[in-house]
C-alpha cells in the first residue's frame, strides 16, 4: 500500500501531507484561521482554495467550510499541492546573449518577448530560471541577482548581479541615479514642439483602470515622482524615433510619459498604441547601459544594436538612425 503521506498532484508534482493538532489557542476560531496559524509559510488564501478542493481533513473527515470551528485536540490534516508559484524558481536552459561577464556581474540583451520574473500567467520560461540553469551562483542571491525589470516586449540590455554584496550595490546605485539607462522609442505623430523635452509628470495607478499606469496629481491620487528626458532624433508624416533617458525607474514609465507626450509608442496597446511599421510590440529598446563597476571601479558603458524588427520598422517609415 502506498504512503498516504507521499501522494501526486494532478500535474505529477509530489504533494505533501502535513498532519497538526489544533491546541487551546485555536479553540472555536475558523479553520482556515486555525490553518493560517498551524500553517504559516502558507498564505490563508492558498489554505482556503485547498479546502475547497478537498485538500484538508478534520480528525479523517473531508472538510470544505472555512468557516467551521475547530476544536482543541482536532487533528487537522492538510495536503500541501505543489502551486505554480512553488514550481516557478527552477533552472530553464535558454539562449541569454551576454554581452559582458566577470565573477561580479553580467551584462544581457533581453530579446523583446522574454519575461523578466515570474509572475501570475508566465510561471516559466522567463529570465530568471534562464539564468538559473546558467549559472550555479544564480541560487545564492535572491532572484537570481536580477535588479531592475524590462518589460517582456521591451527589448536591450540589462545588468545581473552574481554576488549578494553586488546586487546590494547595484540597487543602491539604481536608487541613487548612478546608473545611466537610455533608450530608442518609436512612437505614433510626428514630433511637435521643442527637443528635447523633459518630462517630470509623476506616476501611479490609473484610477480608472488598476491594470496600466497613468500621469497622475498627487494632490488626488497616490503617486511617485518620475523624471525622462526625450530628444528627437528623426520624425516623419507617421512617427517619429525618440532618445529616452530614465531619471527614475518607475514601472512603464516611458510609456506613460510619452503617452502623456501625445506620442504613444507604436504597438503599445496599453497605452493607446497601434501595430504599425511591421512591429507588432511595443516599440522601445533599451540601447546603452552604463555605471561603474561596484568591485573594480571601472566605468564600463554597453550598447545594444537596434533589433531587427525595430530597424525594420524605421526603413518602413524612412525615419533615419546613426547608431554613433
Amino acid at each position: 500500500m502506498d504512503d498516504p503521506s507521499d501522494t501526486d498532484s494532478p500535474d505529477g508534482a509530489e504533494a505533501e501531507t502535513r498532519t497538526v493538532e489544533a491546541a487551546p489557542a485555536q479553540h472555536g476560531i475558523r479553520l482556515d484561521k486555525a490553518l493560517a496559524e498551524l500553517v504559516p509559510e502558507f498564505s490563508r488564501s492558498y489554505l482556503q482554495q485547498l479546502l475547497g478542493e478537498g485538500g484538508v481533513r478534520v480528525n479523517g473527515r473531508a472538510a470544505a467550510k472555512p468557516s467551521a470551528r475547530v476544536q482543541a485536540g482536532d487533528v487537522l490534516s492538510v495536503e500541501l499541492r505543489p502551486t505554480p508559484q512553488s514550481q516557478a524558481f527552477r533552472p530553464e536552459a535558454m539562449p541569454l546573449d551576454v554581452v559582458y561577464e566577470d565573477e561580479h556581474l553580467l551584462v544581457i540583451d533581453k530579446p523583446a518577448g522574454l519575461v523578466v520574473h515570474p509572475a501570475p500567467g508566465n510561471w516559466s520560461g522567463t529570465l530568471l530560471n534562464g539564468l538559473l540553469a546558467r549559472d550555479a551562483k544564480a541560487c545564492l542571491v535572491p532572484r537570481a541577482g536580477i535588479v531592475h525589470r524590462l518589460d517582456k516586449d521591451t527589448s536591450g540590455l540589462m545588468v545581473v548581479a552574481r554576488e549578494r554584496g553586488v546586487m546590494d550595490a547595484l540597487v543602491r546605485m539604481i536608487a541613487a541615479r548612478e546608473v545611466s539607462r537610455q533608450y530608442l522609442a518609436i512612437a505614433h505623430r510626428p514630433w511637435q514642439g521643442a527637443s528635447p523635452r523633459t518630462v517630470q509628470e509623476p506616476i501611479g495607478r490609473d484610477p480608472r483602470n488598476r491594470l496600466r499606469m497613468a500621469a497622475v496629481d498627487l494632490s488626488l491620487h497616490a503617486g511617485k515622482p518620475a523624471r525622462t528626458d526625450v530628444a528627437l532624433l528623426d520624425s516623419c508624416a507617421q512617427g517619429c524615433l525618440v532618445h529616452c533617458t530614465l531619471h527614475t525607474g518607475r514601472t512603464h514609465q516611458i510609456r506613460v510619459h510619452m503617452a502623456w507626450l501625445r506620442h504613444p509608442l507604436v504597438a503599445d496597446a496599453l497605452y493607446g498604441g497601434e501595430p504599425a511599421a511591421g512591429l507588432g510590440r511595443q516599440a522601445l529598446h533599451a540601447w546603452r547601459l552604463a555605471f561603474t563597476h561596484p568591485v573594480t571601479g571601472e566605468d564600463l558603458v554597453f550598447h545594444a544594436p537596434l533589433p531587427q524588427d525595430m530597424a525594420g520598422a524605421l526603413a518602413l517609415w524612412g525615419l533615419r538612425y546613426n547608431p554613433a
